[in-house]
């Protein structure tokens, strides 16, 4: 079956994350600009700099495939991203509010942290090395995003949410 293989299947997961990546760099200055605590704006601020960084370095794996660097429709993203919205909108403007962007915050992160896992799993069978390289450098950023989102939560956000 041409073009049914792992290395089709690699370009598509590849184009699903880069508009993944795309659309939450969208999101995130909203969140920035939903959140109360200074703690966590700055944590958004942070990770948009590296989203940022992770887009460029997506755009280097597709080079190094010979392919143009495109999307194609993430719709888990814009589901998570859209449940993001709704505790903004909903619980937008108090102490619970930030725990709940921290919680949506972190539904992406995960997404994220699983997305990379297959996909260097999948570079490194099919020879990709230097593509390989780049997505791990990309799920540490994700897993330390994860682990200071974590941390803020539990030591400042959730107890005065509660």
């Amino acid at each position: 079956m041409a073009g049914k293989d792992l290395k089709a299947l690699f370009l598509h997961q590849l184009k699903d994350t880069y508009f993944a990546e795309n659309a939450i760099l969208k999101a995130l200055p909203k969140m920035m600009e939903a959140a109360r605590s200074s703690e966590l704006k700055v944590a958004f601020g942070v990770h948009q700099k590296e989203t940022e960084e992770q887009v460029k370095r997506l755009e280097q794996v597709f080079k190094s495939l010979g392919e143009k660097p495109e999307g194609v429709t993430c719709q888990a993203i814009q589901g998570i991203i859209a449940e993001g919205q709704e505790v903004m909108d909903e619980f937008g403007g108090s102490d619970a509010g930030d725990a709940g962007l921290i919680a949506a915050a972190q539904a992406v992160e995960h997404y994220e942290i699983t997305r990379y896992g297959t996909l260097i799993a999948w570079a490194k069978q099919l020879g990709q090395s230097e593509a390989e390289g780049l997505l791990k450098q990309t799920l540490m950023e994700e897993e330390n995003t994860d682990g200071v989102l974590s941390d803020l939560a539990e030591e400042a956000i959730n107890p005065k949410a509660a």
